[in-house]
């Protein structure tokens, strides 16, 4: 909420500093006053959504991840043509839509657990054990912290790529977000593997079966291969009919197709490297995957982003996204390899 409020204050500033087009200023402020606002109840909608994960509910948030993006889906451009009444809001629809399938997706979830009799249901014997357990608690914040360091050099990186981006003008930008879009699409089933892989790694050394987190790990990567793989021949071979549910200028679309061509396939990458990252974070190994990925986005990305910029223009900061995920990969499987398959595998709680 803290933050919410603080980027609420400073948002025209902030986008001013990042060098966005005058005229597209207004619209980014007004979208980012509402993403601001609505951050607090998605987090909370994360959060509570990987609890059912950890204890291998998937069905629940997978149920509740459907109808969010239902309602989203269907009130977008109900919001932004003004239909049924609704006032037309413009860019600030999506936000909104947003926010409302977020809040109808928890009540469903409620409901659901509750009438399940779930022990995650949020119900009176829920809020009464809500309660701080400290040595948890210290285990979490060891655990979490770095995470949470990582994710806010991550956006501070994609805030410098996209000042980048907003030097070549409005219509690099609109490429930006579109590609941006597509790349989520396939990054984010990347990502859910390596959260699976660190869920199953975790509950195998709860369990005292150590010898299961090889397996883990095989399976997490054949599955990224197998998924990631057919999504990322899926967005080479559909691009030009995606981007075009985003972009309407034909110009617009072509520089986004090319962008896109340059490092989709490195999503896959990506997702490798996730995999191995996750399964040593089951283990509360933490640290060090965590510096690999900060240093491969500061130390390769960001420089490589610059100079590639400076020679190749605008494609040169999507050629440096690559670099970073391979390097990334590089340096998680030797950390694996040599250092973390032989050291004791404790259970964390």
């Amino acid at each position: 909420m803290a933050a919410a409020v603080v980027g609420s204050v400073f948002a025209r500033s902030a986008l001013v500093g990042l060098g966005t087009p005058a005229d597209v200023l207004d619209d980014a402020v007004a979208y980012a006053h509402v993403m601001l606002w609505i951050m607090p109840s998605l987090l909370v909608f994360v959060l509570f959504t990987q609890l059912l994960r950890g204890v291998s509910d998937t069905l629940s948030p997978l149920l509740a991840l459907v109808v969010s993006t239902i309602v989203g889906l269907a009130l977008t451009p109900a919001l932004i043509r003004g239909w049924l009444g609704f006032a037309p809001m413009g860019i600030q629809s999506a936000a909104f839509a947003g926010l409302v399938g977020n809040l109808v997706a928890m009540g469903l979830l409620a409901w659901r657990l509750i009438g399940k009799g779930h022990p995650l249901a949020p119900d009176r014997e829920f809020f009464a054990a809500m309660k701080l357990d400290m040595a948890i608690l210290g285990k979490v914040l060891r655990i979490g912290l770095p995470t949470g360091l990582q994710m806010v050099v991550l956006s501070l990186s994609e805030l410098v790529i996209l000042a980048l981006v907003n030097q070549h003008g409005s219509q690099a930008t609109a490429a930006y977000g579109a590609v941006t879009q597509i790349v989520n699409y396939v990054q984010f089933p990347a990502l859910s593997i390596a959260i699976t892989a660190s869920i199953l790694g975790a509950q195998a050394i709860g369990a005292g079966r150590i010898e299961r987190m090889g397996p883990i790990l095989r399976t997490g990567l054949m599955i990224n291969m197998c998924l990631t793989g057919g999504l990322v021949v899926l967005g080479y071979l559909l691009s030009h009919w995606l981007l075009a549910s985003f972009l309407t200028e034909e110009a617009t679309r072509t520089m986004a197709q090319h962008l896109l061509h340059i490092m989709l396939w490195s999503l896959l990458v990506f997702g490798f490297q996730a995999i191995i990252g996750g399964i040593m974070r089951a283990s509360g190994t933490v640290m060090v995957p965590v510096a690999i990925s900060i240093v491969c986005v500061v130390g390769l990305q960001l420089p490589a982003a610059y100079l590639l910029d400076a020679k190749f223009g605008l494609q040169g900061v999507w050629m440096a996204f690559p670099v970073a995920y391979l390097g990334m990969l590089v340096l998680q499987t030797l950390y694996y390899k040599r250092v973390w398959q032989h050291q004791k595998i404790e259970r964390l709680v």
